[in-house]
């Protein structure tokens, strides 16, 4: 009977405890005057009321705030404690008098009153990320548990009851917030985290990256008090919003577009662009196949955006506005002209995320490195196709990390970006470092799919594959030596030769032989031109050292020029000042000027590089790249004539 009752009356405790269950915040006014202590006392209720009931119900506790003058003096103040709040003593007279709630500007929250509120939400945050959360059902399964050990007269958690309640995890170590806060998982250990917080550009607070629980106080401030929070961190905000089941009323209304800074080489068009997440039909792993060169041995991970034109609705069609597609792809950007290996071993380079058109991507690959691509679908749900657009877009806006060959390269960064934009459960645990074999995974557990790419020929048809140029090059060189017998059987053998060496079979060509030439011709310009990059790199970088080589002085000053301004194409954080998350209409009047002005910049130094470059190069390149355009011009004139000759339109 004593046993009964003891347990009804922990049951009545309980009940009552859960139903009283909820912050209080009480004011240490003791030495405080009436009109300080009723500005104190209305800084608390606002407070209070800021906060999400769930937040006010799990910090059962009594918080008391006072007011000191032991703080930095431009410190706003701390929790000294699990129950106490400090303000700085500084700021009274100010939020007294009524001088703290004026605009100024420089402020991220626009008033000084304003940050003495944010500075006490931040803190009771972190009184609220250090408290055990357990839900009603916790409780519940807690008190049940209790009642069936209670004839034992116990103390403390039963040990059958141990296993049968869950831990929740707090903000701050949530791997959910943590893979959208950038504190991603690290490559080969087993969930461990990275140490360094790379998304470092459009920061409300650079504060926020000192770690995760001052990233979860800080970004819980501008959730409360920012109505534009979830139009600039839509999915922190979705994430918060499913943590308290609450929302802020008073929210801004957001576009529907991202902005996005377009990186593509035609410095005469306007690069900034819009990208709506509704007008994206798929996503593709865009996967460029290896070539002889060895870094590049693995290939090279991206995603393609199968975006629709315009009017169009979302479905198979929308393949077919290849000129709408653009490309996501993490690359090192380089500030000077010389790619070194080492460096990348070292992490020399920033690793960002590049927004390229596709038709730029399949030239750059299949043209000029002549490796073919593979454009595998992506099995997404619709929600999880816009929310991965969504957090690209605002990876491009904050995003600067340090790129590494073996530990974070393309692969890695199109992993973590996959998984913290879908938040797919197949991806949580998936590791891989090669691009290659990160395809792989992706197939092994059913989110790639390969059906589309079965039919080569329909394959190419709709877009799925784009093969490399080489296939081509040697079908044309068979036309050539099937009519010609020239003594190479490869290609690549043919355009090891010399413009001279090459031109004496111009003569013999017939008109079906003279067009695979004038094809080749073209190759071995690109060829040449390659040749004359790293040739270029090799004289730019020895005039550097060489102070006396005053030939390349003009040149490579204006290529040094070209470097220093591109860095907005991939970071294009840079032209905005002030603001945080994804830019907003306020923003994007700055973002036409600043982007245009950069434009038209890099499209006058690219002319007059054009004008100089051919200084650097040494008499040898130059003379075998005259020779080339000469053959163009020769094998042009030749196929014309026999066209002529044949009866057909004279070809331009």
């Amino acid at each position: 009977m004593n046993t009964l009752l003891r347990l009804i009356g922990l049951a009545g405790l309980l009940a009552a405890a859960t139903a009283q269950a909820e912050l209080r915040l009480v004011l240490d006014g003791e030495d405080l005057t009436p009109p300080q202590r009723q500005a104190s006392e209305q800084l608390l209720i606002e407070a209070r009321a800021a906060l999400p009931p769930r937040f006010i119900q799990r910090l059962d506790r009594e918080v008391k705030l006072s007011w000191s003058d032991e703080l930095p003096e431009n410190g706003y103040g701390r929790a000294t404690s699990p129950y106490t709040l400090q303000l700085n003593a500084r700021l009274l007279p100010g939020l007294v008098d009524g001088s703290a709630a004026r605009e100024q500007t420089g402020r991220p929250h626009g008033t000084v009153r304003r940050e003495m509120l944010a500075t006490v939400l931040h803190e009771l945050t972190h009184l609220y990320d250090r408290a055990r959360l357990w839900t009603a059902a916790d409780q519940s399964q807690l008190f049940r548990c209790r009642l069936q050990a209670g004839s034992t007269g116990q103390v403390g958690l039963p040990g059958d009851c141990r296993g049968q309640t869950k831990r929740r995890f707090t903000f701050s170590d949530d791997p959910r917030l943590l893979d959208l806060a950038g504190w991603q998982q690290q490559v080969g250990r087993r969930g461990q985290r990275e140490l360094q917080n790379h998304q470092v550009a459009r920061s409300p607070d650079i504060y926020e990256l000192s770690n995760s629980r001052e990233f979860v106080a800080v970004n819980m401030e501008y959730f409360l008090l920012d109505p534009a929070y979830a139009c600039r961190r839509p999915a922190l905000h979705r994430y918060y919003q499913a943590h308290f089941g609450w929302a802020p009323a008073n929210q801004a209304e957001c576009p529907d577009d991202y902005a996005y800074l377009n990186a593509g080489r035609d410095f005469g068009k306007q690069p900034l662009g819009r990208l709506d997440p509704e007008r994206v039909y798929e996503v593709d792993y865009l996967f460029a196949e290896a070539n002889e060169n060895w870094v590049s041995r693995w290939g090279h991970s991206m995603l393609r955006l199968v975006i629709c034109a315009p009017g169009r609705p979302r479905g198979p069609d929308c393949r077919l506005d290849l000129d709408q597609h653009l490309v996501l792809s993490y690359r090192a950007f380089v500030g000077d002209v010389q790619l070194s290996s080492w460096d990348g071993l070292t992490g020399a380079y920033p690793s960002r995320l590049f927004v390229l058109p596709l038709h730029q991507v399949i030239e750059e690959y299949t043209k000029v490195e002549l490796r073919s691509l593979a454009s595998i679908p992506l099995k997404l749900r619709r929600d999880e196709l816009e929310t991965l657009v969504e957090h690209a877009t605002e990876m491009h806006w904050s995003y600067d990390g340090d790129y590494w060959f073996l530990s974070n390269n393309c692969a890695v960064e199109t992993l973590k970006l996959l998984r913290s934009g879908t938040d797919h459960p197949a991806l949580r645990d998936l590791d891989s470092i090669m691009p290659n074999g990160l395809l792989k995974v992706l197939e092994a557990r059913g989110i790639a799919d390969r059906t589309p790419l079965q039919d080569p020929k329909e394959a190419l048809r709709l877009g799925y594959r784009f093969d490399s140029f080489r296939d081509r090059y040697q079908a044309m060189f068979t036309v050539i030596r099937e009519r010609m017998r020239v003594p190479q059987e490869k290609v690549e053998g043919w355009l090891e030769l010399t413009a001279e060496q090459r031109r004496p079979w111009f003569a013999k060509a017939d008109l079906r032989a003279s067009a695979a030439l004038l094809l080749l011709e073209q190759a071995a310009l690109r060829r040449q031109l390659l040749l004359a990059q790293d040739e270029l790199k090799r004289n730019y970088l020895s005039s550097r050292e060489q102070a006396g080589q005053t030939r390349f002085a003009k040149a490579g000053g204006t290529l040094e020029k070209m470097l220093a301004n591109s860095g907005y194409l991939s970071r294009p954080a840079e032209m905005l000042d002030g603001g945080y998350g994804l830019p907003q209409r306020a923003e994007w009047q700055r973002l036409e000027t600043e982007s245009s002005s950069r434009q038209h910049t890099m499209r006058t130094l690219s002319d007059d590089l054009d004008r100089e470059v051919r200084s650097l190069l040494e008499p040898q390149r130059m003379a075998e790249l005259n020779a080339t355009e000469a053959n163009l011009k020769q094998i042009g004139a030749h196929l014309r004539q026999l066209h002529k000759n044949a009866g057909g339109l004279v070809l331009p």
